[in-house]
């Protein structure tokens, strides 16, 4: 069972490295910039094929990256003798390296909903409002006054509009450990509870239990399936950027970010579930290789953007050695994050 949830796992997270580096690819093609590499994985080269445009194409030991190597990506650090200066990335129209930049994340997020049409198609296209189809009895929620077909409106004075946002709220745990639950009763008439949940230990962990359970109706047909695609994933993005922002705030630690172990338990806990979890995952990590990618980061793809918009605002290009070295330090820092998050997973999953 290891061999093919590793297998599953190179798979998936190679098939979102592939559709995002293949962004940038096609976008620095049909933009006339001059590409040296094509890669998937990083490390040692394993395996190269040298195509008829003269690039070469890659595949890498290690199945945690990928990248597409252009011709002056920050200045002209080639040999312009051989590559025309019109094909260097750097003297390209602003615009046009912003397409090559944000093409990646965009590629990802298209990935995205395409998959989770397809997901809708097979399985049935969910509605994602954060409905309560049942208040068990003595429960926290039924003592505070919540009912039967309640819907969620907001946690804590926050909307949410799904239960992937509910989620995320409730995880944000309250000083008190109470929590503000704002719902619409089926009359449409609107009440605050403050419901503090109660606390079990399940396999010597603690689980917290509110006493509801959730309803997502499943609905056929194709224009409800087109619906659920992007409603849905809308209501992912918006909830890893909740999560996302509550990082750097500090309200979600860092213990609860996962590497490849993380997501290698993930992969193996979504084959016994079967297809429909998988096929789900697959969506799920590529909006979050998007959202990460586009964050405004040196390092990321949005921090090259970021430099790019600085560069548009000022009306002159940035310091080349000052930009790569914002790259290179927040590379490193981002490595050892990595390191961090992975020897945690081995610790929490060994």
């Amino acid at each position: 069972m290891w061999f093919i949830t590793l297998i599953l796992l190179i798979f998936i997270l190679g098939l979102i490295i592939l559709v995002h580096e293949f962004g940038h690819f096609i976008m620095a093609k049909v933009n006339g910039v001059y590409i040296h590499e094509f890669s998937i994985g990083m490390g040692p080269i394993i395996h190269t094929h040298k195509g008829k445009d003269g690039i070469d194409y890659n595949i890498r030991a290690l199945p945690i990256g990928g990248f597409v190597s252009m011709a002056g990506e920050v200045y002209e650090d080639d040999d312009t003798n051989k590559i025309p200066k019109e094909k260097f990335m750097c003297n390209k129209k602003w615009w046009q390296r912003l397409l090559i930049l944000g093409a990646g994340v965009f590629n990802n997020f298209v990935l995205a909903i395409v998959i989770l049409f397809v997901w809708g198609l097979i399985f049935g296209a969910q509605d994602v409002t954060p409905r309560i189809s049942h208040v068990e009895e003595g429960s926290a929620a039924a003592i505070a006054g919540v009912k039967d077909n309640d819907i969620i409106l907001a946690i804590n004075n926050r909307k949410v509009f799904s239960w992937d946002q509910a989620q995320i709220r409730l995880y944000l745990k309250d000083k008190d450990g109470a929590y503000d639950f704002t719902v619409k009763h089926e009359d449409n008439s609107v009440e605050t509870f403050n419901i503090k949940p109660q606390t079990i230990k399940v396999d010597d962990q603690e689980q917290t239990v509110y006493g509801i359970q959730i309803e997502q109706r499943v609905e056929k047909g194709f224009l409800n399936t087109i619906k659920f695609a992007f409603v849905k994933f809308y209501s992912l993005i918006s909830s890893m950027w909740i999560t996302v922002v509550n990082l750097f705030t500090g309200k979600i630690s860092l213990s609860s970010l996962s590497g490849p172990v993380g997501i290698y338990q993930v992969v193996g806990q979504s084959l016994k579930v079967g297809a429909s979890s998988l096929i789900y995952l697959i969506a799920f990590l590529s909006i979050n290789v998007g959202l990460i990618n586009i964050l405004p980061i040196p390092a990321f793809d949005g921090g090259h953007i970021l430099f790019l918009i600085i560069e548009k605002i000022k009306g002159s290009p940035i310091n080349a050695k000052f930009e790569n070295i914002c790259h290179t330090v927040f590379f490193f820092l981002l490595i050892a994050l990595m390191i961090y998050v992975t020897v945690f997973d081995i610790i929490r999953f060994g």
